[in-house]
């Protein structure tokens, strides 16, 4: 089977300040470097990496370019660090497997431009992207393994919301639901106010709703699961 990155098509592009800058990397961790860098492990670059994330977040949403291309420099040299921590404590990967695997899974998963099957437009294209994870994720016995529970709470449920539909479980609002973006962030900020007046913790009691979500959607799958004998 032909390697898809070695298709005549496939941009040549050269990344000389890429390459500087694992250069850099590599001296700050090297002998006779910052020994603040020598000191760091995977557990303590975590703080980090999410107040990096974050400010570029902040960045894109106030359409500040200047900042957001400091931003993704900083979420870069996060990816490039724990890269390196890995390849220097003998983890078993570095930045090229890293780079590698994910050439890869970008290849398996558009197989509209590298392969033979077609899309007509972005719908279609998450149709494949999904079918192709499906693969991919064969051994997962549950529709929320992989969901990392630590997300942000407003992510983490419309994520769960989404797992909820694969199992037929059919979540409706209590109430109506705002229109418009705008709208709806000021329905969210007045149920945060409410809260607060009433002494409740808005994002506990989110996180609550969530656990009591995960629970109909494991009880949706177990249900769906059953054998005849078990219904």
């Amino acid at each position: 089977m032909t390697d898809p990155l070695s298709d005549p098509d496939l941009p040549e592009i050269a990344t000389p300040e890429l390459t500087r800058l694992v250069a850099v990397m590599a001296r700050l961790r090297g002998p006779g470097g910052c020994a603040w860098d020598a000191e760091q492990t995977h557990d303590s670059l975590v703080r980090y990496l999410i107040e990096e994330t974050a400010e570029l977040v902040e960045a894109i949403e106030s359409g500040d370019t200047g900042a957001m291309r400091e931003e993704l420099g900083d979420v870069l040299y996060q990816v490039l660090f724990h890269a390196d921590l890995a390849a220097a404590s003998g983890e078993g990967f570095g930045l090229e497997d890293v780079a590698a695997a994910t050439a890869a899974k970008m290849i398996g998963r558009h197989p509209h431009v590298f392969g033979d099957i077609a899309a007509a437009d972005a719908e279609a294209v998450v149709g494949v992207w999904e079918e192709q994870k499906r693969r991919e994720k064969a051994d997962r016995t549950s529709v929320l393994d992989g969901v990392p529970m630590t997300m942000p709470s407003l992510l983490l449920a419309e994520k769960l919301l989404g797992r909820a539909a694969r199992v037929g479980l059919e979540v409706r609002p209590a109430t109506p639901v705002p229109t418009d973006e705008e709208a709806l962030g000021d329905a969210l900020l007045d149920t945060v106010v409410a809260a607060a007046a009433q002494g409740l913790d808005a994002e506990r009691a989110l996180r609550g709703a969530i656990r009591r979500l995960t629970t109909r959607i494991r009880e949706a799958e177990a249900l769906a699961n059953a054998s005849p004998r078990d219904a």
